[in-house]
């Protein structure tokens, strides 16, 4: 190679600029563009940083607590549904005494019209109301009070019992007494001389009865 050659070739590399290293080779620099943060980041994370707590956060432990006004909530709500409670008890109460009422007004006209049912009776027994108005009158009284419940009872026959029978007058065994059935086993009514009423259950007044207690068993 002449020395021109030399110089030309030299003179050509100065020219050009070093080679890079390789990618694998080189260093990452952080400038202190890299290093800061943008002011758009750095207001972004003071906005993050001083947002408020949830209100009822706990900032200790991060548990939840009640907040007051759901305290206050469920509150009002148990105080509702308690008058809500005694409302409907209340209800229930005037419901029942009104029936009560009602009842006992019923049983009052009632007892007040005994003495009158007790001279239909007496009639009836006597025969004086087989036919005419009288009779008439009698049998839609009897259609009318039975729509309340109410009702007579007591029979020549009937078994004493004390709940719903009022022995006025007992009376011997007598074998040829014909109200006295042969089979009776224990006290029995041999003659009505009040009949008993009852309101439906409730008994308003007994009857009003003699009896008699039975005889030795017959062979």
């Amino acid at each position: 190679m002449t020395d021109e050659t030399r110089r030309e070739e030299e003179a050509y590399a100065g020219d050009q600029p070093a080679y890079a290293s390789p990618p694998g080779d080189q260093e990452t620099e952080v400038t202190g563009t890299d290093a800061q943060e943008s002011p758009d980041e750095a207001v972004n994370t003071e906005a993050v940083n001083d947002t408020p707590a949830t209100p009822g956060a706990d900032a200790t432990t991060g548990d939840a607590a009640v907040h007051p006004d759901t305290a206050l909530a469920a509150e009002r709500l148990e105080d509702l549904q308690r008058l809500q409670a005694e409302y409907v008890n209340y209800k229930r109460r005037v419901d029942r005494d009104r029936s009560l009422q009602q009842e006992r007004a019923v049983h009052s006209v009632l007892e007040a019209l005994m003495p009158v049912l007790d001279d239909i009776h007496a009639a009836r027994a006597h025969g004086d109301l087989v036919d005419g108005p009288f009779a008439s009158i009698a049998e839609k009284l009897d259609a009318i009070l039975a729509k309340f419940g109410f009702a007579s009872f007591g029979e020549v026959g009937e078994a004493f019992d004390p709940a719903h029978h009022e022995a006025l007058m007992h009376a011997e065994w007598d074998a040829e007494n014909p109200d006295l059935p042969a089979d009776a086993a224990s006290t029995t009514v041999v003659t009505v001389l009040q009949p008993g009423y009852r309101a439906g259950e409730r008994v308003l007044r007994p009857a009003r009865v003699a009896v008699a207690d039975p005889g030795p068993k017959r062979p």
